[in-house]
């Protein structure tokens, strides 16, 4: 009998699944023992990693089935199970998950994960995985339902991301792990780390919280693991540093999980549902069965699997993996020129940024100019406390720093740009001043040289005005902190050409970042939606509607700041002069807050605590604002405003689209998700305004074909 006769629901479903086989080969250890090695492996080069879908889980339980009968008859003394190179396994085929027909289908998938990968518990004799490569999610399951585990010190990551695609580690995670090392480290990996722009461990980490047992280096991993296992096998003991005594089960658990609690609803809300779930599993882990545990871990899954916040993250999800990659709109690249010299207008926090970026992404030179000589020295300063400050944190080698080091320079003279290949600015926000050091710099600069500014809202034509060559400019807008913000703007002008595009979308690639090409026009993407959502913000409170209202309204979207929190960061000021370059674009559809520009100038609107923490509006604020509400305004209920939030934003999007200022909505959804935080779970902006009926009520239709249902709720 069959695995797979087990789950007729998914035997039976059809899916386009690259299967990853299951190859066992006895190897016989020095002691003279033998382990069955079973290594997972799809066939294909190491650009496609092994992914764990129902064919593939099913012969593998069939192979491991087959070794628990092998163990029992005494042919084998152990099994572990390994990858190919590189790869452990990256987790479920997630590719097929939106296909299952229905809940009972559904249902068979968290069942499946822990039959099989429960074998390993249940094998009769001792199990190992050796985790030779990437292991996230399920691949990472796989290590921790065996008995040992060991990691290779290149692996290039190994992580449980589930919470962060609107799921729960289903085959084992949410139970073995606290179980393991411990509830307040295992809340880091199952909740905290995936929605820390999916955070990842390193071997070293993985070593150090005990879910592996030893490490390893390559070239000879797999040798040093299978010796080490024969150590074990033969008695040597495993000490683990962080499994939960008596003390931790008692006090510390359920303390661990109500911080975790209100952390999680002051940071996130209480919209998504995927990181709750996993809360009540961790929090069940403390006293349940295994049995018991793996049954709740079966329906949390069930229940995600069948909701709209899975199926809208996996629309987030491909949109990262796939469109991201193929950008729309990109020219030939081959088209794109080399850099081989950065230059760097600007001595400034945003100029500091970009000279570290480059640096470490591109290792080319990179030269900075201002017009003060003593800003330029502050600046070359600070960025190389930078690079000292990432050695002794170990994410950079002496060797290394001091190489990056010797490729930064600065000057005030702008004949020392005549060798770069790049130039970007990063000074003030205002047109006069970049056209200004633009058409101070370009006579200095190669014909082949692209120009790139860094505005946020000026026009990027504009500011090319006075350029001999205006088709070398792009705009090349990031956001902050720019070394963990991965979105980039680039901004084509009418005149900007195909080089000069290319080269900047290259350049993006080349500094790890994901780059949407947009049409020069106020805002570009990112900040004309989130000025549509500030303006409304400003002008219901000036209404008269509580600040309390306002925030309430915008959480159902689930961004990470509440409007006034969003406007304490960028600067009241910068905030201010956002909504008046909108406003004068489009002064029928965005808002022109007077309040805003005093709150800007008396420098108020949170009130904060010692540590800097937002306590609320400050008092003074609220005085502000209620001189700016007419005497017959009317306030907004939390539902009116959410409303008009909503099809505020559908007709402006629509409007976008019409003017083509990116290809196509899924362009919006990436830029929103990369650059403004935009939930995984809520699937982009567009689909979430197409689910909530605002579309269809903007403009009397959707800017999605509705998606074939998956399984019923």
């Amino acid at each position: 009998m069959s695995i797979a006769d087990e789950f007729p629901r998914l035997a039976a479903a059809q899916f386009d699944e690259v299967v990853t086989h299951s190859y066992v080969r006895d190897v016989a250890l020095a002691s003279g023992r033998t382990i069955a090695l079973v290594t997972l492996d799809n066939g294909r080069d190491h650009t496609r990693p092994s992914t764990l879908g129902p064919a593939t889980l099913f012969e593998l339980g069939d192979v491991l089935e087959a070794q628990r009968g092998r163990a029992a008859a005494g042919q084998i003394d152990a099994i572990a199970v390994t990858g190919k190179p590189y790869f452990l396994a990256a987790g479920a085929d997630l590719s097929n998950v939106g296909l299952l027909p229905d809940r009972e289908t559904g249902a068979e998938l968290g069942r499946l994960g822990h039959r099989v990968l429960g074998l390993l518990h249940e094998a009769g004799v001792p199990t190992f995985v050796f985790i030779n490569g990437l292991a996230l999610g399920g691949g990472l399951e796989i290590g921790l339902n065996a008995d040992y585990r060991t990691i290779n010190a290149t692996a290039p990551a190994v992580a449980l991301p589930e919470v962060f695609l609107g799921l729960i580690p289903g085959w084992g995670g949410a139970y073995l792990l606290p179980n393991l090392i411990g509830i307040e480290h295992a809340l880091k990996v199952v909740i905290e780390n995936p929605l820390k722009q999916n955070r990842v461990l390193k071997p070293e980490q993985v070593l150090e919280l005990g879910i592996a047992d030893a490490m390893f280096g390559a070239p000879s991993f797999l040798e040093q693991s299978l010796a080490w296992a024969d150590g074990v096998l033969g008695g040597a003991k495993v000490e683990r540093p962080n499994v939960p005594g008596r003390l931790e089960r008692a006090v510390k658990w359920d303390v661990a999980i109500g911080i975790a609690r209100k952390s999680l609803e002051s940071k996130i809300g209480t919209v998504a549902l995927a990181p709750y779930k996993a809360l009540e599993l961790l929090q069940g882990a403390k006293k349940a069965s295994r049995a018991e545990a793996f049954a709740a871990e079966d329906a949390a899954l069930t229940e995600l699997i069948a909701s709209d916040q899975f199926h809208a993250s996996i629309y987030a999800f491909d949109l990262v993996q796939k469109r991201a990659r193929r950008p729309a709109g990109a020219p030939d690249k081959e088209l794109a020129r080399p850099v081989t010299k950065v230059g760097i207008i600007g001595a400034g926090l945003m100029a500091t940024q970009f000279a570290l970026l480059f640096l470490r992404r591109l290792q080319v030179p990179v030269v900075i100019t201002d017009l003060d000589q003593g800003r330029v020295d502050a600046a070359l300063a600070g960025i190389r406390k930078e690079l000292a400050g990432l050695q002794e944190k170990g994410r950079l080698d002496g060797d290394t720093a001091n190489r990056l080091s010797g490729l930064l320079s600065g000057t005030v003279d702008k004949a020392d740009f005549a060798d770069c290949d790049w130039v970007i600015e990063a000074v003030f926000e205002e047109l006069g001043v970049k056209q200004q050091v633009f058409a101070e710099v370009e006579p200095h600069l190669s014909p082949e040289a692209i120009i790139a500014t860094n505005t946020s809202s000026l026009s990027v034509e504009q500011i090319g005005a006075r350029l001999a060559h205006p088709e070398r400019l792009v705009g090349f807008h990031f956001f902050n902190p720019v070394a963990v913000m991965p979105l980039i703007e680039v901004v084509r002008t009418p005149a900007t050409d195909d080089a000069a595009l290319a080269t900047a979308m290259r350049v993006a690639k080349d500094l790890r970042k994901t780059a949407v090409i947009t049409r020069d026009t106020p805002g570009f993407v990112v900040n004309r939606v989130l000025a549509k959502l500030l303006g409304e913000a400003m002008h219901a409170v000036e209404q008269g509607t509580p600040f309390e209202t306002v925030v309430a309204a915008q959480q159902p979207f689930g961004l990470p700041m509440d409007p006034f929190v969003l406007l304490d960061l960028v600067g009241l000021k910068v905030g201010a002069h956002v909504l008046d370059t909108h406003h004068g674009a489009f002064p029928d559809r965005f808002f022109e807050s007077k309040a805003l520009h005093e709150l800007a100038e008396a420098n108020v609107l949170l009130e904060k605590d010692r540590k800097g923490e937002a306590k609320g509006i400050d008092k003074k604020a609220i005085a502000i604002v209620k001189r700016h509400t007419p005497k017959d305004a009317t306030p907004y209920t939390a539902e009116q405003l959410r409303e008009r939030l909503e099809v505020g934003l559908a007709d402006e999007i629509h409007r976008m689209l019409d003017d083509e200022v990116v290809v196509g909505a899924e362009d919006i959804d990436l830029c929103m998700i990369l650059g403004a935080g935009w939930p995984f779970q809520m699937g982009g902006i567009t689909p979430y305004l197409d689910r909530v009926g605002a579309s269809e009520r903007a403009f009397g239709a959707a800017f999605h074909e509705p998606r074939i249902a998956g399984p019923a709720a």
